[in-house]
């Protein structure tokens, strides 16, 4: 993994939602990037307290997911055995943690 790639995915994780996982069994450290789909569900800003409308708007500001196109995680990076899923990216890590176990015990 090169260093500068490393340095901006951990940079501003709060906006990102980009985080760091390393198993206790295997030693393996995941890198873990939510996928936003791109299409804004709920807007939020400021709520004006004389008219009662949304003011300030901030968009996809700190969603804590990056849109597809923003991904760090891919080949030219130097990431290997990338994969896309729905679900808890932790659930995920503890079913391959799991599978580790098992097969070591054969």
């Amino acid at each position: 993994m090169r260093q500068d790639v490393l340095q901006r995915f951990l940079y501003r994780t709060e906006d990102s939602g980009r985080f760091l996982v390393t198993s206790k069994y295997t030693r393996v450290t995941y890198f873990v990037e939510p996928i936003d789909p791109g299409k804004l569900t709920n807007l939020w800003g400021d709520m004006d307290p004389v008219t009662n409308k949304l003011t300030g708007d901030y968009g996809n500001k700190r969603r804590g997911a990056v849109l597809a196109e923003d991904s760090l995680i891919t080949t030219e990076n130097g990431f290997q055995n990338i994969s896309t899923f729905k679900g808890s990216p932790l659930g995920e890590i503890d079913r391959r943690d799991r599978l580790y176990e098992q097969r070591k015990m054969k």
